[in-house]
């Protein structure tokens, strides 16, 4: 029958094997996070946004009326307001985001007086400095991202527009001063009818998985 010492060498192997095997499969793990994480950009500065639409009378006079409030959804040429003797209608159907509510206040015109989104339209929109990644990002890439207002739940997308043009930053450099960084908008697009919790405006973090 072997003795304690006899069972030593044995159980000190598959103590070692065992070590050995964690070291292995913690090793890979970091190898699979860096790969990960070499493929991931992040856009800290995002936002959930559409296209606004404007609304306004082409003739202008005095706002007398308005047949809508922030939060309706309207048909395409529904009325909106009345101006003068203008009705004004939609030009699509959206949801109405913000109106000029002064009733009785002369409005000039092409004042918008209504302003819509379309909510197909919705999209998460990144602004990314032209030298943290934005040479790899491509159209179609898969993208995720938070929302705060919903903490770290993950959304999906994909992106479908990379801005041709940098955003205008409205600061004059003379040539004594360091190059400015420019900053590019990457919209990426989801499906609003998975996800008709994320509302206009709400702030974002986008990460995207290049290829």
């Amino acid at each position: 029958m072997p003795t304690p010492e006899s069972r030593f060498p044995e159980r000190r192997k598959i103590i070692l094997a065992g070590g050995l095997a964690l070291i292995i499969l913690a090793a890979m793990g970091t190898a699979a996070y860096l790969i990960h994480s070499s493929r991931e950009v992040s856009i800290t500065n995002s936002s959930i946004a559409a296209p606004l639409i404007t609304l306004a009378p082409t003739t202008g006079g005095r706002l007398d009326d308005l047949y809508v409030e922030p939060g309706d959804m309207v048909a395409a040429d529904a009325p909106v307001a009345l101006v003068g003797t203008e009705v004004v209608k939609a030009k699509a159907a959206g949801l109405v985001v913000s109106t000029t509510d002064t009733i009785g206040a002369e409005i000039a015109p092409g004042s918008p007086v209504v302003t819509m989104i379309d909510p197909s339209a919705l999209r998460v929109v990144g602004a990314i400095d032209e030298n943290k990644g934005l040479a790899a990002i491509t159209v179609g890439d898969p993208v995720t991202f938070t929302v705060d207002a919903f903490g770290g739940k993950r959304f999906s997308g994909v992106v479908d527009e990379i801005a041709p043009t940098a955003n205008a930053s409205g600061v004059v450099f003379n040539i004594s001063d360091t190059r400015q960084t420019q900053e590019f908008d990457v919209k990426a697009r989801f499906d609003v009818n998975a996800y008709p919790e994320l509302k206009n405006g709400m702030s974002a973090r986008m990460y995207v998985y290049t290829r």
